[in-house]
């Protein structure tokens, strides 16, 4: 059975939910699911703009023969070749034999690596700059390598305002029905996971988004429409979600607040965790995040360290080095490019208390633009109260530097 959606008066939503996928890019735990969003225009020409999953192929499918009827798929758009988005491709093709495939040269050999049967068809080159039109619409494609394949593209048809961006603007979670951001309480219910789909999908690639968005900058009041690969389509509001983006590529923290992030062995390091945190509450400052990073996703824990200000990190010693759960989660920052946060440290040890030296060291060293405080607080074993001053300095250091 179909399920489609009116965009515009000839664009429609073909794409398909999945809730049976657990990780995204198996990796990222995805608890509301994720939309494959593909995008019929039915012109004088039909076109296609990008595929689905092969998981959810089907659909797709029964969506595209209901709105064609009896007409031919002549051209197939392709923004973006990674699978969850391109998987689909060699289907439309047995199906339409006759279509006409739009890319850019490196996604043309991304589809061959992929073992797609593309040569039997007609292919148009397409790169920066260059048009095309389907009839009443017409197009024009953008380069956008690195966001965040470095053979990806958007397209933007100049006669309805409709972006299409790719992974840009995406987001995790099920449309479940309702296809535009307008239609859900898009800042209450889906801005977390539109910030850790940004953060952990394409954050490492904030000057390539940046890129992007000087080149949307130009023709930002002729953008009616975004259309993303996955998550709700823009239609009001643009500027809410786009000044997102132009915070989260340049690492800039969306709030001021405190992520406390603790790796602890036996309770004695959270309780620390705790204790700084009422402290903080308590001198006003009560945006504050507790996380233990043994028990929670890091990709939520780098969505949060995207979101806040302020990073508190608090380890045990293990095995005279920094507790393993807590260097996974900084070796994902570095990986992911954050800077500009401020950094707090509090470090356990029974009998050599080495973390938080490494810790800062670690930050000075594989992080960049980073401040870390000089007020540490250092336990053996567990907080005792001739370590209050030492909690009532760090705490203090953080609320001044929030200032």
């Amino acid at each position: 059975m179909y399920s489609v959606r009116k965009v515009t008066d000839d664009l429609y939503w073909v794409g398909a939910n999945d809730h049976r996928l657990h990780l995204f890019e198996n990796i990222h735990p995805i608890p509301r699911g994720v939309s494959y969003n593909a995008y019929l225009l039915l012109d004088e020409k039909t076109a296609l703009f990008d595929t689905v999953d092969w998981s959810v192929c089907r659909q797709l499918l029964e969506n595209m023969e209901y709105l064609l009827g009896d007409r031919p798929l002549d051209y197939l758009v392709i923004n973006h070749m990674e699978p969850d988005h391109g998987a689909s491709i060699e289907e439309i093709l047995l199906r339409w034999p006759e279509v006409k495939v739009i890319s850019t040269e490196k996604a043309f050999l991304f589809m061959r690596q992929f073992g797609f049967h593309i040569d039997g068809h007609e292919l148009i080159e397409v790169k920066e700059g260059d048009t095309f039109s389907f009839g009443k619409h017409n197009v024009a494609f953008v380069a956008a390598p690195m966001v965040h394949w470095p053979e990806a593209m958007v397209t933007f048809d100049t006669t309805s305002g409709a972006l299409f961006s790719a992974d840009a603007f995406g987001s995790f979670g099920a449309l479940d029905g309702k296809l535009f951001a307008d239609e859900v309480n898009f800042d209450r219910d889906w801005i977390d996971d539109a910030r850790r789909y940004l953060t952990n999908i394409v954050g490492k690639y904030g000057p390539h988004i940046q890129l992007l968005l000087k080149k949307a900058g130009g023709i930002l009041d002729q953008i009616k429409y975004i259309c993303p690969l996955h998550g709700p389509v823009w239609r009001k509001d643009l500027g809410y979600f786009i000044d997102k983006y132009d915070k989260w590529s340049r690492y800039e923290p969306e709030e001021k607040g405190v992520l406390i992030a603790y790796a602890s062995m036996y309770g004695n390091t959270e309780a620390a965790a705790q204790a700084l945190a009422a402290r903080l509450c308590e001198k006003g400052v009560t945006n504050v995040w507790v996380y233990d990073v043994s028990n929670t996703h890091v990709s939520y824990l780098v969505s949060e360290s995207f979101r806040l200000s302020h990073i508190v990190l608090a380890s045990v010693t293990y095995n005279l080095g920094i507790y393993p759960v807590m260097h996974d989660y900084l070796m994902h920052l570095k990986g992911l490019n954050l800077q500009h946060r401020t950094f707090a440290i509090i470090e356990n040890g029974s009998w050599a208390p080495k973390s938080g030296d490494l810790m800062q060291k670690f930050v000075d060293e594989e992080l960049k633009n980073m401040t870390v405080l000089n007020e540490r607080l250092s336990l053996a074993s567990a907080l005792h109260p001739d370590k209050a001053a030492e909690l009532e300095s760090l705490a203090d250091a953080i609320v001044e530097s929030m200032a």
